[in-house]
């Protein structure tokens, strides 16, 4: 039996591309290694950052599809509680002015202000702030978009790990599981950390054990979600209700294996995360830090990969920033696996790669 597609990796992206292939009736099925809820990825955790805050136009139009596909598969999923950037001017002006150009409302606020507004945050120069930005829950993300899919039809698979995927012909693909070998005409490989062992040499990507903690907030205050341009590393930070205040740093982890991670805080980074979260979240207690861990599968431009070399669509390297996308990256997805259609040119694979 050949399916209509197989999707290889029931993370986010994964599981919104099963989605979407779902409703246009094809019939799909979903393949991921490990037992539902895992924390072993990147699509794991009670909260994501949304927010139409980027300074390209190509970006702001796939979040504000996101939006809508969010609100259309559980408005439950999405909190807008408003955003704030502050930090580097010159890092913050080029959003401001692309979210303007676009129509997205925004507005520059006097620290001032911002710090009698947001009191559990530090700032030391104007702050722009967006209200159509908030919070994603993650697992619960995940599991709506598994769930939605299987009752479209789709076969969703845990703990069955795929071995091996071998291109056959124009419209067949052999993927191979510890237990079994399907074939179907598209296979979409959406693995995250695990795509460079599935695809040796297709994409120059970077795998990292990133360690963002939740703090305990001091108080009853409210909190956007913010991002610090600080002129390093960029932090980030957002409310998890029930658990606290996550801050981190951006892609400053360690590279590693994914199949060989400790899981384990680094000291050091931990240190330093405390130190700045002394220094710039005053609204929390810094020394009740519970670290998170998770990958981040990064590109050279921290720009996504979703293209397609003959049968096989890839959807790779989301670089920390590409769970707020997720469903409108499905849809994406979805057209390149039934449509044919070409990749978005900000996301295809770069020139010179090898097809696989």
């Amino acid at each position: 039996m050949t399916l209509d597609a197989i999707v290889v990796g029931g993370g986010a992206m994964g599981s919104a591309a099963a989605w979407q292939l779902a409703r246009r009736g094809a019939e799909v099925a979903l393949l991921e290694r490990f037992q539902a809820g895992h924390k072993h990825g990147a699509s794991h955790g009670a909260s994501r950052i949304f927010r139409f805050a980027y300074a390209q136009a190509d970006y702001i139009a796939l979040a504000r599809e996101a939006l809508g596909l969010w609100r259309e598969l559980d408005p439950s999923l999405l909190e807008l509680t408003g955003g704030v950037d502050h930090g580097d001017r010159a890092s913050i002006e080029p959003i401001a002015n692309a979210l303007a150009a676009a129509g997205v409302p925004g507005q520059w606020l006097p620290r001032e202000e911002a710090a009698e507004r947001w009191p559990g945050l530090r700032f030391t120069r104007p702050v722009f702030f967006h209200p159509s930005s908030g919070r994603v829950h993650a697992d619960h993300a995940v599991a709506a978009l598994q769930t939605a899919a299987a009752k479209l039809g789709a076969e969703v698979r845990h703990e069955t790990e795929v071995t091996a995927i071998t291109v056959r012909g124009a419209d067949d693909v052999e993927v191979v599981t510890a237990g079994e070998t399907l074939r179907a005409r598209r296979v979409i490989v959406a693995a995250g950390a695990w795509t460079s062992k599935l695809l040796p040499g297709l994409l120059p990507l970077r795998v990292t054990q990133e360690q963002p903690a939740h703090f305990t907030p001091v108080s009853d205050a409210d909190w956007p979600s913010f991002i610090h341009h600080d002129g390093g590393a960029g932090v980030y930070g957002l409310l998890t209700p029930g658990e606290g205040v996550k801050v981190g740093f951006h892609g400053n982890g360690p590279v590693v294996d994914p199949d060989a991670r400790d899981y384990a805080a680094e000291p050091v980074r931990a240190e330093r995360l405390r130190d700045y979260v002394r220094q710039w979240v005053p609204g929390v207690d810094p020394e009740s830090d519970v670290p998170i861990s998770c990958t981040y599968t990064t590109t050279p431009t921290s720009d996504f990969v979703i293209d397609r070399r003959g049968p096989l669509v890839i959807a790779a390297g989301f670089s920390g920033h590409g769970f707020k996308f997720t469903p409108a990256i499905g849809r994406l997805l979805a057209d390149l696996t039934t449509a044919g259609t070409p990749a978005v040119p900000r996301f295809a694979i770069p020139l010179g790669q090898e097809n696989p």
